[in-house]
Formats: C-alpha cells, sequence, structure tokens
C-alpha cells in the first residue's frame, strides 16, 4: 500500500469526527491490496502509532500546562490574566479551528493536514519553550491550539480509512486508553519536569518535551501514513469561524483582562456586543444552509431535544471543568505553597477514580439504567465539592494531600460517570448522515466551555482573593499567610459556582434520551426539520 495513493471514503459529512461515526471504504480496497497483507499491514500498525503519539501528544499539553502556571508565573512576571490565557488561548483557538480542520482534511487530504498540523504544533511548542515573555508565550500558545485543530480532527479519520470494520474495536478500545493514560500522565509529567528543573529551564520542558516526537511523528507520518480524502468534502465556512471566534474574544477578553483593569465600560460593551455578533452568526449560518448546505454548524440539529441538551451540557461542563483545575492548581501552590510534585501527586487519585468510573459506566451501568448514571455522576461530583469545601474551611492552610484525597475520588467517580457516556447520549437522536456535523460541534463546544470557564476564573476566584488582601491591610496584604488565607476563600467560593453549574447541569440532563436506542421519534423529527431548512 503505497503512501502516495489516495484513499476516497463515503463519508457523508466533512466535519472531525464524520469519518469516525460514518461508513468509509476500507483503504485496501481502493489500492487493491489485501489489509493484512504483509508489508501493507505492518505500515498500517506504524501508522496508527504515529497518529496516535499525536493524539496523546494534544492531551499531555492540555494537562500537563496547569501544573506549571505558578512557575510561569513567578518566571515570567506574568500578570494572572496572561496567565490565564495561556490555558484559555489554545482553548480558544483549539475550538475556532476544530471543525474547519476536519474539512480541510477531506478536501484537502487528511495525511496532508496531518503533517501541516503536528508540524505546526512542534513549532508552536518550541516557540512556547523558548518564550521569553507572557506575550510570546500566549501567542505561541494560540498557534498551538489552531495546529491542534488541524491535527487532532484527522486522526480518527486516518484510523477509519486505515483499519479494515472488523479492526476498528480493537483500534478504539486502544484509542481510548491512550486518552486515559493522557489524563492521568500529564499532570504527573508536568509536575516532574518543573520540579526538577532541568538545565535550570524551570517549566520550560514541559512544551520542549514535545520537540522529538514531533519531528518523529513528522518523519514517521510521511513514510507510513496512507492518503485519503472525501469524495464529497462540505465547503468551508470561514466567515462562520470569524464571526463566532469574535463572538468568544470579545466575551472571553473583558473577562480575563476587566479585573486587571478595573473593569473598564469598553469591556461591558465588548461583552455586550458579543451576543449581537452571536446573533449575526446564526443569521449567517442560516443563509449559508440554504445557500450550498454547508454551514459550520447545522442549526437543525438544535430542533432535537436530546441534542440540544447535549450541547448545553457539554458546555457548562466545560465550564465547570475550566474553573476548577485552573483555581485547584493556584489554591495548593500558591496558596499552601506546595511544589508542583506535591501538587500532582495530590492529583493522582482523581484521576484514577475519573478511568474506573469512566470504564464502569459505558460498559455495565449506561445500558443498564441509562440517563441516571449521568445524573449520577453530576450529584457525586457536588457531594465530591461540598466535601472538599468543608475540608478546606476546617483545616484552613493546615490541609494536608491525604485529607484531600477522599474529597478528589468522590469527584473523580462523578466525572467518570459523566465524560464517558456522554458524547453518546448527545448524539443518541442524531441520524447518521449528520453524527459528522454533530460530533464536531460536540468537540468544539467542550472546548469553548472551557475557555469560557478560564475566562470567569478572574469573576470567582480572583476577585474573592483581591477583596480579602484589600481587606487585610497594606502589610497583612503582602504576608504569606495572609496570601495563603485569601487563595484559601476564593478557593472555597469558585467551588461553590462549580457546583451550581453541576446543579443546573443535572437538570438540563432530564432532556436526555432516558434508555440508549429509543430515540427513532427525534430521528424523525430531525430528518423533517433539516429537509424543511433545505
Amino acid at each position: 500500500m503505497s503512501s502516495s495513493h489516495a484513499v476516497l471514503d463515503t463519508a457523508s459529512e466533512s466535519d472531525p469526527g464524520a469519518s469516525a461515526v460514518t461508513a468509509v471504504s476500507d483503504a485496501s480496497a481502493a489500492s487493491g491490496t489485501a489489509p493484512g497483507a504483509g508489508t501493507a499491514d505492518r505500515r498500517r500498525w506504524l501508522a496508527l502509532a504515529v497518529v496516535m503519539t499525536a493524539a496523546f501528544m494534544d492531551l499531555v499539553d492540555v494537562t500537563i500546562v496547569n501544573i506549571a502556571i505558578p512557575s510561569m508565573e513567578r518566571d515570567l512576571g506574568a500578570s494572572f490574566g496572561a496567565i490565564q490565557w495561556v490555558t484559555a488561548g489554545y482553548a480558544l483557538a483549539f475550538a475556532a479551528g476544530l471543525i474547519t480542520g476536519g474539512r480541510l482534511g477531506d478536501i484537502y487530504g487528511r495525511k496532508r493536514l496531518f503533517l501541516i498540523g503536528i508540524t505546526g504544533f512542534t513549532v508552536a511548542s518550541a516557540l512556547c519553550g523558548f518564550a521569553a515573555n507572557p506575550e510570546t508565550l500566549v501567542g505561541s500558545r494560540l498557534l498551538q491550539g489552531a495546529m491542534a485543530a488541524l491535527m487532532v480532527p484527522q486522526v480518527l479519520a486516518i484510523i477509519h480509512v486505515t483499519f479494515p470494520a472488523h479492526e476498528r474495536g480493537k483500534v478504539f478500545g486502544m484509542f481510548g486508553a491512550i486518552v486515559g493514560l493522557g489524563a492521568v500522565s500529564g499532570p504527573l509529567l508536568g509536575a516532574l519536569l518543573t520540579q526538577w528543573n532541568l538545565l535550570g529551564l524551570e517549566w520550560r520542558p514541559i512544551f520542549l518535551i514535545n520537540l522529538p516526537v514531533g519531528i518523529a511523528g513528522v518523519v514517521l507520518g510521511r513514510k507510513f501514513i496512507t492518503e485519503s480524502r472525501a469524495p464529497k468534502a462540505l465547503r468551508l465556512d470561514l466567515v462562520g469561524v470569524v464571526l463566532v471566534t469574535a463572538a468568544l474574544l470579545m466575551l472571553i477578553y473583558p473577562l480575563t483582562r476587566g479585573r486587571e483593569l478595573g473593569w473598564p465600560l469598553w469591556g461591558h460593551l465588548c461583552m455586550a456586543g458579543s451576543l449581537v455578533v452571536l446573533a449575526g452568526f446564526v443569521a449567517y449560518e442560516r443563509r449559508k444552509t440554504r445557500k450550498d448546505g454547508s454551514p459550520l454548524v447545522e442549526l437543525s440539529l438544535f430542533r432535537v431535544k436530546s441534542f440540544a441538551a447535549g450541547i448545553a451540557v457539554q458546555l457548562t461542563f466545560g465550564v465547570a471543568l475550566g474553573i476548577f483545575f485552573l483555581v485547584w492548581t493556584l489554591y495548593m501552590q500558591i496558596g499552601l505553597g506546595w511544589s508542583p510534585l506535591r501538587a500532582g501527586l495530590t492529583g493522582v487519585p482523581f484521576s484514577i477514580a475519573v478511568s474506573v468510573a469512566a470504564g464502569l459506566s459505558v460498559q455495565k451501568l449506561v445500558p443498564r439504567f441509562g440517563r441516571k448514571v449521568l445524573q449520577t455522576g453530576a450529584l457525586t461530583m457536588v457531594a465530591g465539592l461540598l466535601l472538599y469545601i468543608w475540608e478546606a474551611g476546617r483545616y484552613g492552610l493546615e490541609i494536608h494531600s491525604w485529607q484531600m484525597a477522599l474529597p478528589l475520588v468522590v469527584m473523580g467517580l462523578g466525572m467518570g460517570l459523566i465524560v464517558a457516556p456522554l458524547t453518546d447520549a448527545v448524539l443518541s437522536g442524531v441520524p447518521r448522515e449528520h453524527s459528522g456535523s454533530a460530533s464536531g460541534l460536540i468537540n468544539t463546544t467542550q472546548q469553548m466551555g472551557n475557555a469560557l470557564g478560564l475566562g470567569l476564573v478572574s469573576v470567582v476566584f480572583f476577585g474573592v482573593v483581591d477583596d480579602r488582601l484589600a481587606t487585610g491591610g497594606a502589610q497583612a496584604a503582602g504576608a504569606v499567610g495572609a496570601t495563603g488565607a485569601a487563595f484559601a476563600d476564593g478557593f472555597q467560593h469558585a467551588l461553590w459556582w462549580v457546583v451550581a453549574v453541576l446543579a443546573l447541569i443535572f437538570v438540563v440532563m432530564f432532556a436526555l434520551p432516558a434508555r440508549p436506542g429509543q430515540h427513532s421519534e427525534e430521528k424523525a423529527d430531525l430528518d423533517e426539520a433539516v429537509a424543511g431548512d433545505r
């Protein structure tokens, strides 16, 4: 199977994830080679190793950064607003380009876009690692997120056209294991690299470690990945991308910068204006649908109750996670004065609990109890958060890692019950021919929620920290103890916000299907809605 041969699949949609959920022709059929024959068989497994390594690199890069944020803040002399953009900027750029990245792969070739993405991701990682100031770091993270948006959507599509149907179950099981490993190893790897302070580089190795991995991915990807593209790919919607990105920037930028600038009038006007731009985006998408049937967002999907509710859950859940993980890191390392390694090790029980619960929810619980599993997950996370709030208030700055283990395990179990089956629940009412659009929108919405949550940290956390330090007086404000107490108070306050968001998620989940597979009526409704829009 020559890597120069292009494989045309039969995916009806071209968004990221389309080839992962729609029928595609086997790569062997297009090239005239049996899928398990000799060299071809070896090449496809090597191609799998390349794309999975790239996916792992992206997953680790998302989780590795949080643990190193206090070190970045000290080394670069960055404001907390700039530090928020180190994480929020990546999520925003990734979200804005995700659907377009998938379509570009379908149009110009998945291998080509994968190689462009991984090359750009590697270059951006080098720029992050050698950043001399906060502005350069934020700009490099934006570039890194944009390149991830080109690279990541190709992974599942390449897997689908490379492996025959009878092998995909095993392959996607391996992919799930990689996802879990990335979630667990990212914080630990970030803690170790920051703690070791290799060559006096402090936090920089968390980005520089991508360089050898990325270079190897480019070299091996060129050699072993087979080119493929969709025969009827949807057109690009660049105007839609610009509008939705502008709306998000107008909302998130004032949130992250407003506190430092004293909440100026332009910030409030900008946030209000984001709603106007969003309304313009919706109007344009309707026009785009009538014109050529290739909008960035298939608005007809929102006429299905389960899909609309699921997107709302994805968005708000992303907000909750964006708030929690950043605030948690700042609380442990700045508030409590813990080392990056201690903070990273403290999170191990949480990661393990998420992995265990995720496996149980999909394999055992959801088939039997359906939607109740996800709702139980939301309530379990609330219970863990309430326990954490109580412990943080009870033990104050003397709290130990082992005392955090119980609330973190409870939270992790709850999160695992949600994250694994949520995507399937959202897609359950979506017809096969629209599953690609729906999948891309689910992933995009989660990243948008995460970016919004990171922006809200200025309001729900730093606002409280500033108030506590101000009321403590100028002398106390400079004391380590006062700073720790202010961060502890801010942490508890932020957790109450997360509790409120999860309570909202619990209520919205009632609109999800009660049982897997009972969605024929909604699918018929969606078919009618799509036909009406066309």
